[in-house]
């Protein structure tokens, strides 16, 4: 199959962070490359698992053993493994909205947690993420849309050793600035127009929040996660965190 996306230096920096390495007892992954690229298929079309190209595998044993790494949590640790050049000068918070497909919802409650809500563009679910000075991605929390930016600021940002915190006025709060200010960083959060006593901020460094505006861009090119089409909050998830790795590999 032509269109495949992992170049070969890309796929060594993450081979050894999958399952199915010679020191794991009783499995083998001869095929977890072209597994990897059936879930990028996925992810970047928004296809049913039923359309699977034939080439990329099966597309029932392919869903299973994606629902079966997402279980193991083993997207997000290789997210989290890719992190290690991470720019920590500056870290920008921010969220987006994400627009639930009518496919998404009516998952029974006991199969998990679904983050759906409703808010002024209907059913939607949010991505709150942090990204760091070059516009990698630190941190992702899923909320149910109408959950406010601040409700998550104060774990996005948490065990993060950045000197600035940049955030627009929808985390300007007195008791996140602090957090900030205890944690070692300093603010840089616009204030909001009814503030009788406006903080001062650092416009030159403001300036540079749209790199969270472009990871945004990135990662919704990917249709799988500029729609969602899964019913259960950490199958989304489990995709988003693979975006989060395509771009730490870029």
């Amino acid at each position: 199959m032509d269109r495949t996306m992992l170049r070969d230096d890309q796929w060594a920096r993450i081979e050894q962070l999958l399952p199915g390495k010679k020191s794991d007892p009783g499995c083998t992954a001869k095929d977890n490359r072209r597994f990897v690229e059936a879930v990028l298929w996925i992810m970047r079309t928004g296809s049913p698992w039923r359309d699977l190209p034939g080439e990329l595998g099966h597309w029932h044993r392919t869903y299973v053993r994606f629902s079966r790494w997402r279980e193991k949590g083993v997207w997000e640790r290789m997210a989290t493994a890719l992190q290690g050049d991470a720019d920590m000068e500056h870290l920008f918070i921010d969220s987006t909205i994400v627009r639930a497909h009518q496919h998404s919802a009516g998952a029974q409650k006991k199969a998990g947690q679904q983050e759906i809500g409703r808010s002024r563009g209907g059913l939607t679910t949010k991505l709150h993420v942090a990204v760091d000075a070059l516009g990698n991605p630190l941190r992702v929390i899923l909320s149910a849309g109408q959950v406010a930016d601040i409700e998550q600021a104060a774990a996005l940002i948490q065990d993060q050793p950045a000197e600035f915190i940049v955030a627009d006025k929808g985390y300007d709060s007195d008791a996140f600035v602090e957090t900030i200010t205890t944690q070692g960083g300093q603010a840089v959060i616009p204030p909001r127009s009814n503030r009788l006593n406006p903080r001062s901020f650092d416009r030159h460094i403001y300036k540079s929040r749209n790199l969270i505006e472009r990871f945004f861009a990135r990662i919704k090119q990917f249709r799988r996660i500029a729609t969602r089409y899964d019913k259960l909050a950490h199958s989304f998830l489990s995709f988003v965190h693979l975006a989060c790795s395509i771009v730490w590999l870029a």
